[in-house]
């Protein structure tokens, strides 16, 4: 197990991370993006460390938040977290794979769903040498069509799915999401600086919605002269450090 170290996010929240389980600014980004209203019950799928749930109590979103992963130390973490945070009456996590998630959760009990997934499609891209990078960064343990399967069965009618991924995933993802009977609604895209191509992108559907894509305008990282952007700053807040 490798070495934990804790970092403060503001508002008396704290996340737990390790070489294994850590973040990035992807996860940061998400986290806005989703957004929870204050009454929402929230599920984070493939949580990790628990950053997006821990994120959404600094804000104060979400009513109540269910956190998923597959591995035992990631869930440890995200528990750890809630802990030392003082939210674990707000924060379940779960270690289940979201695959079975029929079996572990019931039909149409969350009003948002999330997940930063796995970026690269089976037998694309270097292997990862370790096998938490594995699971987090190829699609070996779950697929874009199991998250969003998985998310069909726990939204609401009328409820959100919201993730990420890269932009050479957005037709494999807006597809799956269709086919599972999430309709895409909201996308953006994220670039390092004004000049840049998105690096990232942001989608928002939701179940049984009806056809209708908003394109926002694009959240752009860094200014021309490479400071952060007021944007991202105000994401941010209180913790900066993974920013650059």
């Amino acid at each position: 197990m490798s070495a934990e170290n804790t970092e403060y996010l503001g508002s008396g929240i704290k996340v737990v991370v390790s070489e294994n389980h850590g973040f990035g600014t992807d996860a940061v980004l998400l986290a806005d993006f989703a957004s929870p209203k204050r009454k929402d019950k929230a599920c984070d799928l493939g949580t990790g460390c628990g950053i997006i749930p821990m994120l959404w109590c600094r804000n104060q979103a979400a009513e109540h938040i269910t956190a998923v992963e597959i591995q035992h130390q990631g869930c440890e973490q995200a528990k750890k977290s809630a802990q030392i945070s003082g939210v674990s009456d707000k924060v379940t996590v779960i270690q289940a794979d979201l695959r079975e998630i029929k079996s572990v959760l019931p039909h149409a009990c969350m009003d948002i769903v999330t997940m930063n997934p796995p970026y690269k499609a089976v037998d694309t891209g270097i292997i990862s040498a370790s096998e938490s990078e594995k699971i987090a960064r190829h699609e070996t343990m779950c697929g874009i069509a199991d998250v969003t399967n998985a998310a069909a069965h726990l939204l609401n009618y009328g409820g959100r799915l919201c993730l990420c991924n890269r932009p050479e995933r957005l037709s494999d993802t807006l597809f799956a999401m269709k086919q599972s009977g999430i309709e895409p609604k909201r996308l953006r895209f994220v670039v390092k600086n004004p000049q840049s191509r998105p690096w990232l992108f942001m989608v928002e559907g939701r179940k049984g919605g009806k056809p209708y894509l908003n394109v926002e305008p694009m959240l752009i990282m860094y200014n021309s002269d490479g400071e952060l952007s007021d944007e991202v700053t105000k994401i941010y807040g209180e913790y900066k450090e993974n920013c650059k």
